[in-house]
């Protein structure tokens, strides 16, 4: 048994002893039943009433530190170096769960408490999926996308910065990843590309990733010329002879 599985045990228990407590979910691979060692605990905890969270997460086990991150929810370092994290949030946001893109598992392995009903209606009402592109346009977009970070990349790595530059290359590479997926019919893990790529996609791939801005452009380009075959939108050819010529020096 995984020691993350004795908290989320104790999660449950303090949510269902909580009468403040409206609605929880859990989140994340053990929601989707493929976690490992490595793997986070994470809820979505709804109070009518709010507790004080860092008095709540004390008494899930023994902590070693908590912050809350730049998107609002509590992340909790336990001994092990098991990560959590846990969004505290009123009842009445319940309803914000129906703008989430897809389901984060089957809503009986995600609901934790749900007291109203509310959740669970929230919840069957996503997609097991989210979305992804699949017109011209929409493919089209990400491809543009890939181009900006990249040029930007190119330019400050002209100008020295080069701390700057591996920053713009990993969001070129995030769209890259996102391109060589549409490619490649593997959009499983599509809100988070980088996710169990080197399992995904293929190795020429994982390889290219992160080095400079040349080598990225190269498997983009060839990309990016598949995807406008196959989804039949024009390539700026104009913009990739002044990429061709400015990288590729």
């Amino acid at each position: 048994m995984l020691p993350q599985e004795n908290l989320i045990r104790r999660v449950r228990q303090l949510c269902h002893d909580d009468p403040r407590l409206v609605a929880a979910l859990m989140y994340g691979s053990f929601a989707q039943g493929k976690a490992d060692e490595h793997s986070d605990i994470e809820f979505w905890l709804f109070f009518d009433a709010a507790p004080d969270p860092h008095a709540w997460l004390a008494a899930v086990g023994d902590t070693l530190h908590v912050v809350v991150n730049e998107f609002g929810a509590h992340v909790v370092f336990f001994p092990g170096l098991i990560r959590g994290e846990f969004h505290f949030a009123q009842a009445n946001d319940i309803s914000s769960v129906r703008s989430w893109p897809a389901l984060s598992g089957p809503p009986d392995r995600m609901i934790v408490v749900d007291r109203t009903g509310e959740l669970r209606q929230a919840l069957e009402s996503l997609p097991a999926e989210p979305p992804h592109p699949t017109t011209p346009a929409e493919v089209a977009e990400v491809c543009g996308r890939f181009a900006n970070w990249l040029l930007l990349a190119h330019h400050v790595t002209a100008r020295g910065e080069l701390l700057r530059a591996a920053d713009a290359l990993t969001h070129a590479d995030r769209h890259l990843l996102w391109m060589v997926r549409l490619a490649e019919n593997r959009t499983d893990h599509w809100l988070t590309p980088s996710r169990q790529a080197e399992a995904d996609l293929p190795p020429n791939v994982i390889q290219a990733l992160g080095k400079d801005p040349a080598t990225t452009w190269a498997l983009g380009r060839r990309y990016w010329q598949q995807l406008a075959h196959r989804h039949d939108f024009p390539v700026p050819e104009a913009l990739f002879h002044e990429l061709d010529a400015a990288i590729n020096g």
